[in-house]
């Protein structure tokens, strides 16, 4: 078989997902090292994708909002003509676009209906994302003896990010104390994904007794959150919006704790190394999305239902635990 000159590589969906997509980005990088390799996803990752070691080329427009912008993919795809594609999305979106591109599609490696290198297993959506990906590409015939049994695929390597420049205030990396990371955001439109901020405040407060420096990591449209949570934990460093994402890598690095709900920089601090406690609801199901590294998993169908005590327990068995 000749090896492909160009290769496709499409993830479109929320942060945690892309972080959880890096093993599988890496293996096809190892698996077609003179290829081109595109990746073709949304706006929210191209500046991360570009920066990772990866790709040659990151596209943006993977989730085109209007018919015209459809089209225009469709036809790009078919001038361009990649001899493989990687499906790491999966879903109904990029199943029409590869019936779009018959019958002259590529060699396809996905769920796509009629695609040369299908992933076959039925069971594969009760499958956690990173074994379920790895079957993909051991499918595909580019990951011999991948980790397939639950649980055994590792958290994604994310090393090259620490040698990006990060964004990070300096109070948050000159404390002279153990640093404890809370993220209490989550998608505005998953609230019961979220555990309450008052329950932040006061296991803020209690960790800041304990001696720690407590920082809240949330993003630009998380600021109110993070400034009540703050204002009710005096001494909490409120450090919504003022980092990047190689910056949450660099103080997940950097801390001895990560409390948060299932939201993508819980993902990159686990990954990063933080002992982690991330708390899930019913909204989601940490079987099939949890992080991987030294993580506790807390799962209470309401999260109001979470006590704080049982998140400092799982918290302070975390930083007593040896690696």
């Amino acid at each position: 078989m000749t090896p492909p000159r160009e290769v496709l590589v499409i993830k479109l969906s929320a942060l945690g997902d892309f972080i959880q997509a890096f093993g599988a980005f890496q293996r096809i990088r190892d698996a077609h090292p003179a290829a081109r390799i595109t990746l073709l996803t949304t706006p929210p990752f191209g500046a991360l994708a570009a920066a990772s070691p990866y790709f040659d080329a990151v596209e943006t427009d993977g989730r085109p909002p209007a018919l015209a912008g459809a089209l225009a993919l469709i036809g790009r795809l078919r001038r361009r003509r990649p001899d493989l594609v990687y499906d790491l999305q999966g879903n109904d979106r990029t199943n029409l676009l590869f019936q779009a591109l018959r019958p002259f599609a590529p060699t396809w490696s996905g769920v796509a209906w009629g695609c040369a290198l299908p992933h076959r297993n039925r069971d594969r959506m009760a499958m956690h994302t990173l074994e379920r990906q790895a079957e993909q590409l051991r499918d595909a015939g580019v990951w011999p003896g991948a980790p397939i049994a639950a649980g055994s695929a590792p958290a994604p390597d994310i090393g090259w990010m620490r040698w990006l420049e990060p964004v990070v205030p300096a109070e948050a990396l000159a404390t002279g104390r153990p640093l404890a990371l809370l993220i209490p955001g989550a998608a505005p439109h998953r609230p019961a994904k979220r555990w309450p901020a008052a329950h932040y405040a006061d296991l803020a407060r209690v960790l800041i007794g304990r001696g720690l420096a407590v920082g809240l990591v949330a993003g630009p449209d998380e600021t109110e959150l993070a400034a009540a949570i703050a204002s009710e934990a005096t001494g909490a460093m409120n450090l919504a919006g003022r980092t990047d994402l190689a910056g949450v890598v660099a103080l997940g690095s950097r801390a001895v704790l990560a409390v948060g709900n299932d939201t993508g920089p819980v993902h990159l601090i686990a990954a990063a190394g933080a002992p982690t406690v991330a708390l899930f609801s019913a909204a989601s199901d940490p079987a099939l999305c949890a992080p991987r590294g030294k993580v506790t998993v807390l799962r209470e169908p309401d999260l109001n239902d979470l006590p704080v005590s049982a998140v400092l327990a799982a918290a302070f068995d975390q930083m007593e635990s040896k690696p």
